[in-house]
């Protein structure tokens, strides 16, 4: 499936272009925003491998990973998503969002756009997410969009030179079909911002 675009009133997901390299590295390359990430701020040149990568997998077939800019309704950048396909009908998220825009309610905008993806254009069966024990704000996230927490991996990555644990969560296609209250604007392409 390319080209990915898929929006709320206050954001949308899109395909990741050359230019994006710039305002990737503002997020990447932030200490706060990858303070509870799987890896040190990134270099620009990192970020543009990262990039690179992006638009390669986007047009592979079969298509196995949707790396993804995350835009504010006025087109700029604000972050980064990723769905990586995992065989069985399931797939992993990630996502992370530049500080600057921290606690208006776009992370739960986000992953509902991710979840949409997932569930309504791919037919998924199961989506997980990890994250850090301490990111309470993800915790809350993720619960709020209909994820169930399943459990922790142990030791899950090196990261800042030591091991960290990750905390599971899922949601499986008939939760998010049953929980979501998402309209005709879900019909169309378009997901709106709800509560659970």
């Amino acid at each position: 499936m390319y080209p990915i675009d898929l929006s709320t009133d206050r954001l949308s997901l899109r395909e990741l272009t050359t230019d994006d390299v710039d305002a990737v590295h503002a997020l990447y390359g932030n200490a706060e925003a990858t303070r509870h990430l799987s890896f040190e701020p990134r270099t620009r040149d990192q970020v543009g491998g990262i990039v690179a990568r992006s638009m390669v997998s986007a047009v592979a077939q079969p298509r196995d990973e949707y790396a993804l800019a995350v835009c504010a309704a006025d087109g700029k950048l604000i972050g980064y998503a990723r769905l990586a396909l995992e065989g069985q009908r399931a797939a992993q998220i990630g996502f992370a969002l530049h500080p600057s825009v921290w606690g208006r309610g776009l992370g739960t905008e986000l992953v509902t756009l991710l979840l949409t993806l997932a569930f309504d254009r791919l037919t998924l069966h199961r989506v997980w997410a990890a994250r850090a024990p301490r990111n309470d704000a993800s915790a809350a996230l993720l619960h709020r969009v209909g994820m169930t927490e399943e459990g922790t991996i142990r030791d899950h990555v090196h990261v800042a030179g030591t091991w960290r644990d990750s905390v599971v969560h899922s949601i499986l296609e008939q939760e998010w079909k049953a929980g979501a209250v998402l309209t005709a604007a879900r019909d169309d392409g378009r997901a709106a911002a709800y509560d659970r």
